[in-house]
């Protein structure tokens, strides 16, 4: 499939970090300057996640305002649209960005007001993801999570937990789940990116419906079944995944494996500027390193599709129009 195919293609992204994927020229004249993209995003010679965490400090120094924040989810949804994405999950941390001046509420109501506008502007279905982080105090983060519950369904479509994964394993979390499962919400949880394997599984086992990631359980078969048995989402980020060295610069990517064994993987983008990346190069990447042929190119949409946290209406059309794309 050459690169017009692909980008005619009905495409979803279901990892995608608003903070990590505004673009440059949204960034320069939101502060007003000027950045290199050295600045802004990493190469392929980046020699961990800490240091790819490093390029988060300037697009959230931007989110700074209702105003902002609003226009940095339209923003993300200007530059999916144009790769032809038709549904977008954009994920963010509302405590990273709340102020004396600047409430929790204020800060998600501002993400879906931008995804509402984003769908009006470029006709690109979309939802939130709020994620807690690992540093975050555990009562805050239920504390954000009860007032994300007040918008579920409304532009809210879930939770999530991110950060130091390494550095926070998942036994540390398990109050924090049981509360998200009490408020009947759908989550997924960043586990096996730098964390050991014992992370997936502990998520599974909080009731996570996705992964963030799920590199490190590629060869551990009892993991891969307990995935594929529970129909668990697996959103994987093939560029970050080699730039932050979750994958070893000449490892095969898990992703055409985990199709094979029907596992519901999915390819994503995690950070549109910090990666320099599209679901479309993600795609193109993979390709030419034989990692990918088109039918697991379609069948990774048809997974995103299944494990989306889209209603049933969006999850149909967008079946339908994946369907007459793959006619023509």
């Amino acid at each position: 499939m050459n690169k017009e195919k692909i980008l005619k293609l009905p495409k979803l992204d279901l990892h995608c970090h608003l903070d990590g994927s505004l673009s440059q020229s949204f960034l320069e004249s939101t502060l007003g300057r000027k950045f290199s993209m050295d600045e802004l995003s990493v190469s392929m010679e980046c020699s961990s996640l800490v240091e790819y965490l490093e390029k988060f400090d300037i697009p959230l120094s931007a989110m700074n305002s209702r105003e902002n924040i609003e226009q940095a989810t339209i923003d993300v949804m200007r530059s999916a649209a144009e790769e032809n994405v038709r549904y977008i999950e954009i994920r963010f941390a509302p405590l990273l960005s709340v102020t004396d001046s600047l409430s929790t509420e204020d800060v998600i109501e501002s993400v879906i007001s931008g995804l509402k506008e984003g769908y009006r502007l470029y006709d690109i279905y979309g939802n939130a993801i709020c994620c807690a982080m690992t540093h975050h105090d555990i009562e805050a983060s239920k504390s954000m999570f009860k007032i994300a519950r007040e918008y579920y369904k409304d532009g809210v479509a879930g939770l999530d937990l991110a950060g130091d994964e390494a550095n926070h394993p998942i036994k540390e979390f398990s109050e924090l789940f049981k509360y998200a499962k009490d408020l009947g919400m759908n989550f997924t949880i960043h586990a096996g990116e730098a964390g050991p394997k014992s992370n997936i599984e502990g998520a599974i086992e909080y009731g996570a419906k996705r992964i963030g990631h799920g590199i490190a359980m590629r060869d551990d078969e009892k993991l891969l079944k307990l995935a594929k048995d529970r129909h668990i989402g697996i959103e994987m980020c093939p560029i970050s995944n080699y730039q932050t060295k979750a994958v070893g610069k000449k490892d095969i990517y898990p992703y055409s494996d985990y199709i094979k064994r029907g596992l519901l993987a999915t390819v994503n983008t995690d950070n549109r500027l910090v990666s320099s990346t599209s679901i479309t190069d993600e795609i193109l990447f993979l390709q030419k390193k034989n990692m990918i042929n088109d039918d697991e190119i379609l069948q990774g949409i048809k997974n995103a599709i299944e494990v989306s946290f889209a209603s049933d209406d969006i999850k149909d059309t967008l079946l339908k129009e994946l369907g007459k794309q793959v006619l023509l």
